[in-house]
């Protein structure tokens, strides 16, 4: 009874108008687009238009100016549904004994009431839950029944009404069961595609984590080698001194470790460090030979003064272009890219382009969310990325990665750490993780170190 109460008697009366279609849905989709903004409004058109027959069902069959009025009856129940479906049911329902009474087309439904009952029934349980269609049936069955016994009539249309509204009644449940399920599983697909996207990018988050660890590391192992190398180029250097370069280069080892204890958090069952050193814009030709190779036309173009940029930089730079090849190669078989750095004032620019497919293109088996991984890597640098399609079909991706200018005070410091390495190597002790085997080496393109703090960037 509780379910009853719930589905027929709570606020019965309340005021629901019957919304307008959606212009996106299978039915609208099928008509033309300049018709599609009327066509929203068609269910309500057909509800009106069944209580027009209904009426006139009813006043074709009546013999005198009464039965002409109790027409308008099942007409009124079948329009009140647009905006008060469980009104317009009870409506329906409890004038049922009076309109059987007064009218001679039926006991104790008529043609027009018969019609308009079953129009009322189908319409709320379309726009209710099937438990509200149950309820509505059994209530019907149950007034047919007792209006029988209490009048004794030959002829009764209780059985009709009974097996046409179960009939109709079950193919709207079933249609709503569907309907439900339909949104259900479109829920369950787009929360799984929210969910897949935020691993996506928690994988690629934990994949640029990793190789900056390699990119810090080395900064703090230099920093590690200049405190242990700075009290040798001051003669007879105060004990505050030092002691101070003693804790730098204390510091420096303590978040070397943790840095490697981050690392072991980020990293996957299946991670293996890397044997060399992350990558940067001075191992391009080898990424273009690489994938020409592999039978992707590529070319090269560099415009402005060439110049060592910060290992991150350089870094995603080289991932950024890496990605947008590789997808080339995927998704548009048999065409030629360009691949453009701009060094300019105030950073670098990145432009790989690629014209459209010549070949079949074959389903790819990766997850599709390199540009997820590009716009990481630029994010995380404050820049700025775009990925469009081009006007030729092909796809171009541009990218703009902020870069302060190098002070000239700065590139005599640079130079001063890296000799301060070198009499590291020659000076050390014995002891530390930078004594006994440090070696700094500078080519035009990096910088790269060996020894025990060194080693500790690949731990």
């Amino acid at each position: 009874m509780s379910g009853l109460r719930q589905a027929l008697f709570h606020e019965a009366f309340a005021y629901r108008p019957m919304p307008p279609l959606r212009t996106g849905g299978p039915m609208a989709r099928l008509l033309p687009k300049r018709m599609r903004p009327r066509a929203v409004w068609a269910p309500h058109a057909v509800v009106l238009l069944t209580a027009v027959m209904a009426f006139l069902l009813g006043v074709a069959g009546s013999d005198h100016p009464i039965e002409e009025m109790i027409s308008v009856v099942p007409a009124v129940c079948v329009a009140m549904t647009l905006v008060r479906p469980v009104g317009a049911f009870w409506m329906s329902f409890l004038t049922t004994p009076a309109t059987a009474i007064l009218g001679d087309q039926g006991w104790p439904w008529g043609a027009s009431t018969f019609f308009g009952h079953l129009v009322v029934l189908i319409v709320v349980a379309a726009r209710t839950r099937p438990r509200t269609a149950a309820w509505m049936w059994v209530l019907t069955a149950l007034l047919g029944t007792f209006m029988d016994n209490l009048a004794g009539h030959s002829t009764s249309s209780t059985v009709g009404m009974a097996v046409v509204s179960a009939f109709a009644l079950l193919v709207v449940a079933m249609v709503q069961i569907r309907r439900d399920a339909e949104r259900e599983v479109t829920v369950q697909r787009t929360v799984t595609a929210v969910e897949r996207d935020r691993r996506t990018l928690l994988e690629e988050r934990t994949t640029i984590a990793r190789e900056l660890h390699d990119v810090v590391a080395h900064h703090m192992s230099v920093v590690a080698i200049q405190a242990e190398a700075a009290p040798y180029r001051v003669e007879n250097p105060p004990p505050e001194l030092e002691q101070a370069f003693v804790t730098i280069r204390e510091n420096a080892v303590a978040a070397l470790t943790e840095l490697r204890r981050v690392l072991g958090v980020v990293r996957a069952e299946d991670y293996q460090a890397p044997e060399a050193p992350q990558p940067t814009l001075a191992q391009l030709d080898g990424l273009l030979a690489n994938v020409r190779e592999a039978g992707l036309e590529t070319e090269k173009t560099v415009t402005g003064a060439v110049r060592e940029l910060p290992q991150g930089v350089e870094l995603s730079a080289y991932r950024i272009i890496q990605e947008a090849l590789s997808n080339t190669l995927r998704h548009a078989p048999g065409a030629t890219a360009g691949v453009e750095i701009s060094y300019v004032l105030g950073g670098l620019g990145l432009r790989i382009v690629n014209g459209p497919p010549t070949g079949p293109v074959k389903p790819s088996p990766g997850a599709g969310h390199g540009i997820t991984g590009m716009r990481e890597r630029v994010a995380m640098l404050d820049g700025a990325m775009t990925a469009e399609t081009t006007a030729e079909g092909g796809y171009e991706i541009t990218a703009f990665i902020p870069v302060q200018p190098a002070e000239p005070r700065d590139r005599e410091q640079d130079q001063n750490r890296e000799q301060d390495g070198t009499h590291a190597s020659g000076a050390g002790s014995g002891s530390g993780p930078v004594s006994g085997r440090t070696k700094l080496t500078k080519d035009p393109e990096r910088t790269e170190h060996t020894g025990r703090a060194g080693q500790a960037e690949h731990a």
